[in-house]
């Protein structure tokens, strides 16, 4: 039977809803796929669920090829599992937390790998039940801070999360390149999306690689980086060549020089010049300044610490960068009362040294952390605060006039910067992540007790592996690059219709015509949608089936006469003639 407009449940917007902010979010509300019931949460309308569903027959069909089975996991666990890999508390407030009627605590799954330990631990106990691959479709709770962009950010999405398990460590150079593998060929067949592999943090997920799947656009959350000769890296992946140490013995000392009036690198830079210039006869620039930047961690035991970062003051503290790096506490820049609680700290001229001796560093005065970028290497010379209201020290060298702590991957990442792997100058781009593969090793088996018996009946480790795919962010993308100034244009393989046939017009032998068209287009295996509403003008019906997207549409009106219908191709937008008789052959 076609699915009828008269008595489908679908009501299309002609206003643009007021917090959506993408091409996406705006199209899949307006053409009735997706209902907004709170930031970040959406309803799916039946439009939505067919969609939904051809991904998913997508990535099942190649599962199964890859002989993966699937199994299904509740979306609400008990807290325990998670607690043992310790990753109730890494998650923090990304995690949603609940008790049920006795008190005892529960999770809305953010992932479910401490589950999937579980169930294979339960079942199976030989090395001869290896290897092994199972994998659920999904749904995920995450309490995203800033939930926006409809289907691309949300605090429930869908998920296909697959897990490898095997004895022994893989032995390839690679992360997982099987798991890849099919996850690349999720991509390419049926889904036809771009996408890059770039090198990736492995973060809560843990594990010693990972590689995302990040699919280029401008309104991708992810910056990545990539060379001419191949290194691609997310930015919070992305590592730093650190300049050789160089020799320091015949530099002269640092020097405390008046410098009113300049608490930013800028004014600092321009005062250099005017009052301190170099003797070489070269402008100083914001390169040869060290920027100290404060910021508070709030640890998972709730204790909050300032830790100063020194970076070259061209360069800004990356936030995505420094949370990587100090994960799992949270960070964020130093406040007011931060500075208030800490004198030492002189806002706009701090320094890691005064002639007194060492400001920063867990040894100094003030006890507080001081991390420095890679670049700053021993030897290297900068102009940075003295610790004094107006005045910066020149010729400060890291390695004799102070010392860090250590160094910290935290500063942006800027077009031009060597790759870590030698193959020239990399360029950024935007991304959104659309697969991600782990090598999560032994992890989750050793937290959890998943041990098989070997030949020799001792007890091994199981090591395992995983990747993911987002099902409602596929469907986002595929909503963003499929689309024009009227509304959707759906790739057939996805699209929740094969065919949308449209009758116009009042005269009863139009709407005869039209369903002798839908039921030769049934009897030929197509899906169709058909706009059978007969007190609805033909413009208004247009419009519905350009918001809806189906890629193929069939009009039947007043060329009925002579019997002609007309085919009209979304994604071309031609329009051709067709005998009434032929329609489903010319879908053949």
């Amino acid at each position: 039977m076609p699915t009828r407009l008269t008595n489908y449940f679908l009501r299309t917007l002609r206003d643009v809803p007021s917090d959506a902010e993408v091409t996406s979010h705006i199209l899949l509300v307006r053409a009735g796929y997706i209902r907004r019931q709170a930031p970040g949460i959406f309803a799916w309308l039946p439009l939505g669920l067919r969609v939904k569903a051809k991904i998913e027959s997508i990535i099942r069909e190649e599962m199964a090829a890859a002989g993966a089975f699937e199994v299904h996991f509740p979306a609400l666990l008990p807290k325990e599992p998670y607690e043992a890999t310790g990753r109730y508390d890494e998650y923090g407030p990304a995690m949603f937390r609940l008790a049920d009627r006795r008190e005892a605590g529960m999770v809305l799954a953010p992932t479910h790998e401490e589950v999937f330990t579980l169930l294979v631990k339960d079942l199976y106990s030989s090395y001869k039940d290896l290897p092994l691959t199972i994998y659920q479709i999904q749904d995920k709770y995450r309490d995203e801070a800033r939930p926006r962009a409809g289907l691309l950010r949300g605090r429930e999405f869908t998920m296909k999360d697959a897990y490898s398990f095997r004895r022994e460590r893989p032995r390839s150079r690679g992360v997982l390149p099987g798991a890849a593998r099919r996850l690349r060929a999720h991509l390419s067949n049926g889904l036809a999306l771009e996408y890059v592999i770039v090198k990736a943090d492995a973060g809560a997920m843990g594990g010693s690689k990972s590689e995302e799947f990040l699919h280029p656009t401008p309104v991708g959350e992810d910056t990545f980086v990539r060379s001419a000769g191949g290194y691609a890296a997310n930015v919070e992946a992305f590592t730093t060549l650190a300049p050789p140490a160089r020799s320091y013995e015949k530099l002269t000392p640092a020097e405390v020089l008046d410098t009113p009036e300049t608490p930013t690198i800028q004014t600092l830079v321009d005062r250099a010049n005017t009052a301190h210039p170099r003797p070489d006869g070269r402008a100083w620039t914001a390169a040869d300044t060290l920027k100290n930047v404060v910021l508070a961690l709030t640890h998972l035991d709730g204790r909050r610490e300032l830790v100063v970062v020194g970076l070259p003051g061209d360069r800004e503290v990356d936030l995505k960068r420094a949370e990587v790096a100090f994960a799992p506490a949270g960070v964020e820049p130093a406040t007011e009362a931060d500075f208030a609680a800490h004198p030492g700290l002189v806002k706009g001229y701090i320094g890691p040294w005064s002639p007194d001796g060492a400001v920063l560093g867990e040894e100094s005065s003030t006890g507080i952390r001081y991390l420095v970028d890679p670049r700053v290497s021993d030897g290297s010379g900068w102009i940075t605060g003295a610790n004094v209201h107006g005045k910066h020290v020149f010729g400060l060298v890291a390695g004799r006039d102070f010392q860090a702590d250590g160094t910290v991957e935290a500063a942006e990442v800027l077009a031009g910067d060597p790759a870590p792997d030698g193959s020239g100058p990399v360029e950024l781009a935007r991304g959104m992540e659309i697969g991600h593969v782990f090598q999560l090793g032994r992890k989750y088996a050793e937290a959890l007790g998943l041990k098989v018996l070997d030949e020799n009946g001792k007890l091994v480790t199981v090591t395992m592996g995983s990747y993911g795919i987002g099902v409602t962010r596929i469907l986002a993308i595929l909503a963003e690059l499929n689309n024009d100034d009227k509304g959707l244009i759906w790739p057939p393989a996805v699209a929740p219709f094969d065919v949308h046939v449209i009758a116009t017009g009042r005269e009863p032998g139009i709407f005869e015509a039209a369903e002798q068209v839908v039921a030769d287009l049934e009897a030929a295996g197509l899906d169709v949608l058909f706009d059978d509403r007969p007190k609805v003008s033909p413009g208004v019906k247009f419009g519905d089936a350009e918001l809806i997207g189906v890629p193929k549409i069939v009009i039947v009106g007043r060329g009925v006469a002579e019997g002609q219908v007309e085919l009209w191709d979304r994604a071309s937008g031609e329009r051709t003639q067709v005998a009434l008789d032929a329609v489903a052959a010319s879908f053949g």
